[in-house]
């Protein structure tokens, strides 16, 4: 059986698979036909495929989420690979797979990245701050623990919003330690908060996420963390025009520095200038480090990273 980091152009092959997206598409044919655009996936990597002719059963059989044997066609468009599907069914107990074999996962263990930011969390020394960080963390609850960070952009995958997190909080502590005038409690707190309530707006199964939540639709992740900040003020009695609520706010609502990122406002203090730039250093390496860790070894270039200016990237022989 064949894993998606080990498929090339030309490969006739055949494995099992995770559809990670599914979605019916009609051809601009005269008729229109029906077909399927799939994403399959295992924990080596991810590859769009098409199942052509899609009949009303395969609509209603493969859906996301549903672990399927392929047999296909490994083809180059667009300098990307994508599968033409030959043949497809779902996978029976007799096949010996199991769901979880077939989802990626971040590299450490949740329990142990969601006790390091709690860690963090509890070395804030402002009891305000502390306070606001505390009751945004219980809003999240459990689905810190299997929440990606992304649909497919960065550490999209389980577990991948706490990985995110804690990587941010490492570099976070080197660049306080480096320029001391900045408030490391202001830094720690920016970067719990920053991506607090992607939860929220992201519907996902194991790390999946099928779609955007209502919620995430009309107000997104960025506008509803402000908006749990101002409730975690009011709960415990603080000001909720204090400067510390204000910039908790400021350093949530400019993280993605422009309005076409999604950010009201530009970074304006220079807690909030770091935590964009520590944002953006994690989730730009870490599309590096997925692109390079689902590419075969005997490739010498990526796939066009689209969060990158849709750049491949090169593997230095070293």
């Amino acid at each position: 059986m064949t894993r998606i980091i080990e498929l090339s152009d030309g490969d006739d092959f055949v494995g099992y698979y995770l559809i990670k997206e599914s979605e019916v598409k009609q051809t601009n044919t005269t008729p229109p036909k029906e077909f399927m655009n799939l994403t399959l996936s295992d924990s080596s990597g991810q590859v769009p495929a098409k199942l052509w002719d899609a009949a009303e059963s395969d609509k209603e059989n493969f859906k996301a989420l549903t672990l399927v044997k392929v047999q296909g066609i490994v083809q180059l468009y667009r300098e990307k690979l994508q599968v033409k599907i030959n043949r497809i069914r779902k996978t029976t107990e007799a096949d010996g797979v199991s769901l979880t074999d077939f989802v990626r996962a971040a590299p450490v263990g949740p329990e142990s990245l969601v006790a390091r930011i709690h860690d963090v969390k509890d070395s804030i020394a402002d009891t305000d701050i502390r306070t606001i960080v505390a009751y945004c963390l219980d809003k999240a609850g459990d689905r810190l623990i299997h929440s990606p960070a992304a649909k497919s952009h960065h550490h999209a995958y389980y577990a991948g919003l706490a990985y995110h997190i804690v990587r941010m909080l490492e570099l976070g502590e080197f660049i306080c330690a480096q320029r001391p005038f900045l408030n490391a409690d202001l830094v720690k707190a920016g970067i719990i908060l920053h991506d607090i309530a992607k939860p929220e707006e992201m519907v996902s199964e194991l790390g999946i996420v099928s779609d955007y939540s209502i919620t995430g639709k009309l107000i997104g992740h960025i506008s509803l963390a402000s908006l749990w900040i101002a409730e975690a003020a009011i709960h415990a009695g603080i000001a909720t025009d204090s400067e510390r609520v204000m910039a908790l706010q400021h350093l949530v609502l400019s993280h993605h520095n422009l309005g076409e990122w999604g950010s009201p406002v530009q970074p304006q203090i220079a807690e909030a200038v770091a935590l964009h730039y520590i944002d953006s250093l994690d989730a730009k390496l870490q599309m590096i480090e997925d692109a390079l860790d689902t590419t075969a070894d005997h490739e010498e270039w990526t796939t066009p990273v689209r969060g990158l200016e849709n750049k491949a990237f090169y593997r230095l022989k070293l």
